[in-house]
């Protein structure tokens, strides 16, 4: 592919590492051939950008947009752009922007989570982990849901106070629920909501339909609530949402659960790996 031309606001990187998300599989099957994929990536800045926003060139950054992650080079808003502190590996810096960011969004959205119960489902995968270690540090008690004994692997570790296979076993209210499977799973999840919860929609693994009972979302006194998470293009907030998961990292309060890590080579044992949902955490590549 020609080299990218950033525009007056854009700097240009000079990429390092990307980790994989499930959504980038998903525009991968909707794509022409020739599409630069990639929401995530980290590496050094190479040209300023041309309207003095953002950083110089050399500094050491982490990026989001909706493309061009996989690539040795990305043109990207200064605005969607933050600075690496020495002490933090960049492999893991690349593995902020859209898990860790869409973690935080979701608590953030929530609302305040000390003393609540906070329920994480598809809990093993890159937004679960982070979700527990991000709810943890919120003071927040700690479910996580997995889809096997298998997945379970680690969670206590991350701060989960319990972890459960599926629902069926929960029989006290939550306050908080980060969703990622939807489907049959999210009606329940639904259904086990205290006075004045919500649930946070963040994925649709399950690939099913939600179908609510009649009458499930009437006549609650105090209500309860479900929320779509966004985290994509547009927000104002990206370097400030990066800067505090740095901040967090660099203090050693937070750290990437990394199930995968080689070469961009080896983008499709990473994709089977995520798609098998063998990978826990996060897989990350290495532009080499």
């Amino acid at each position: 592919m020609p080299d990218p031309q950033p525009g007056p606001g854009q700097v240009l990187i000079e990429v390092r590492h990307t980790s994989l998300n499930a959504g980038e599989l998903f525009v991968a099957g909707i794509s022409e051939t020739g599409t630069v994929l990639g929401f995530d990536a980290s590496g050094v800045v190479a040209k300023a950008a041309a309207d003095g926003t953002g950083p110089a060139v050399g500094t050491r950054v982490v990026s989001f947009a909706q493309g061009a992650g996989w690539a040795q080079l990305r043109a990207v808003d200064t605005n969607d752009v933050a600075i690496v502190p020495d002490s933090v590996d960049l492999a893991e810096a690349a593995t902020f922007p859209v898990a860790a960011g869409t973690a935080l969004r979701a608590l953030w959205q929530a609302g305040p989570t000390l003393g609540m119960r906070v329920l994480v489902t598809g809990a093993s995968g890159g937004v679960g982990t982070f979700a527990i270690q991000l709810a943890k540090l919120g003071g927040a008690h700690v479910i996580a849901s997995v889809g096997n004994p298998d997945r379970a692997r680690g969670l206590p570790e991350l701060g989960a106070d319990e972890v459960v296979v599926g629902l069926n076993d929960l029989n006290h209210p939550v306050d908080i629920i980060i969703d990622q499977v939807g489907g049959p799973q999210l009606v329940h999840a639904y259904t086990l909501l205290a006075p004045g919860g919500s649930v946070q929609s963040v994925g649709w693994s399950s690939g099913e339909p939600a179908l609510l009972p009649v009458g499930s979302t009437l006549g609650h006194r105090h209500p309860i609530s479900l929320t779509s998470v966004y985290n994509g293009e547009g927000l104002n907030d990206r370097a400030k949402q990066l800067q505090v998961l740095l901040d967090l990292l660099d203090a050693g309060r937070l750290k990437p659960t990394i199930g995968w890590h080689g070469s961009w080579n080896q983008v499709a044992e990473a994709a089977k790996a995520l798609t098998s949902r063998t990978l826990t955490g996060k897989a990350i590549l290495d532009i080499d």
